[in-house]
């Protein structure tokens, strides 16, 4: 009786301790960080989380153009074990980002403009496409920042002669 009482308890304790290392976790909305832009994390509809890594940690992100971005340079990127989740643009239901769809024209917190959906729109975008769609955004965005920059510094220089 003493070892069944322990082996339950024992297995009770290692349930307890264990955390789930798959799917996305619940966001402390208004609370939580994004990852890339340190904003708190508050929009229901265009929210992500990144798992991945050595310990399956989750990441957050209030865009899943800044989640894209931010996980370009992990090398982990590209393991099968690594979750992408985003929230569905209509419900705010988590979904997986790999097999969601893509539409543009939405209001995101950092203005990608990309709403995630489980089904197939007239018009969108799978995973793969959004991602060069974002790559291509932010660079055009950096683009115009350089470009704005070089502008403003002749613009000060020529005001000085």
């Amino acid at each position: 009786m003493y070892k069944m009482i322990l082996l339950f308890v024992s297995g009770f304790l290692l349930f307890a301790c264990s955390e789930n290392n798959t799917g996305p976790v619940d966001v402390k909305w208004d609370r939580d960080i994004c990852e890339r832009c340190r904003m708190m994390i508050s929009d229901r509809y265009h929210a992500a989380q990144i798992r991945g890594g050595e310990k399956s940690k989750v990441y957050m992100f209030d865009d899943v153009g800044g989640a894209i971005l931010w996980l370009q340079d992990k090398d982990w990127k590209d393991e099968t074990k690594t979750e992408v989740w985003v929230n569905d643009h209509r419900t705010g239901e988590w979904i997986d980002a790999k097999k969601a769809w893509y539409i543009t024209g939405q209001s995101t917190p950092m203005e990608f403009g990309l709403g995630a959906q489980r089904e197939m729109p007239l018009v969108g975008m799978s995973y793969e496409e959004a991602t060069t769609y974002i790559m291509k955004r932010e660079k055009k965005f950096n683009q115009s920042g350089a470009d704005l920059k070089e502008q403003s510094h002749e613009h000060q220089q020529h005001d000085h002669h």
